[in-house]
């Protein structure tokens, strides 16, 4: 299968449809990669070509059909990590401080602030 297929197999609804009742069972690390690549899609001032491979990443993501499937303990998401850990290195520039504040406050709101947040200087 090509990106484009990929591409095409993904959708704003679709990619919540798929997180939304297994957030807790993806974890906070996956999520926080495909939620980095989902505001970022979203950007005004990312590129046709850059969200092509965010929206590639996320296709793969949320496609039913994975490489290893989603269910296998452990190792279920390896693949989409690595997928979305690809397309995060070729679209970095476009990961701005922003689009990762708004990835970290959706995330504190599904799993709450990690525990290295509530820890203050003394």
């Amino acid at each position: 299968m090509t990106n484009t297929h990929y591409q095409r197999a993904y959708s704003p609804a679709r990619f919540w449809k798929k997180i939304g009742p297994k957030a807790i069972g993806i974890g906070r690390a996956t999520l926080e990669k495909a939620l980095y690549l989902f505001y970022a899609a979203q950007s005004p001032s990312t590129p046709k070509w850059a969200r092509r491979v965010m929206y590639g990443a996320l296709g793969y993501f949320i496609f039913p059909l994975d490489a290893i499937p989603d269910l296998a303990p452990l190792v279920g998401y390896t693949d989409d990590i690595s997928v979305m850990a690809a397309a995060l290195a070729t679209v970095a520039f476009y990961i701005t401080p922003e689009i990762k504040q708004q990835a970290h406050q959706t995330l504190d709101k599904w799993f709450g602030k990690p525990a290295s947040a509530h820890i203050t200087d003394v």
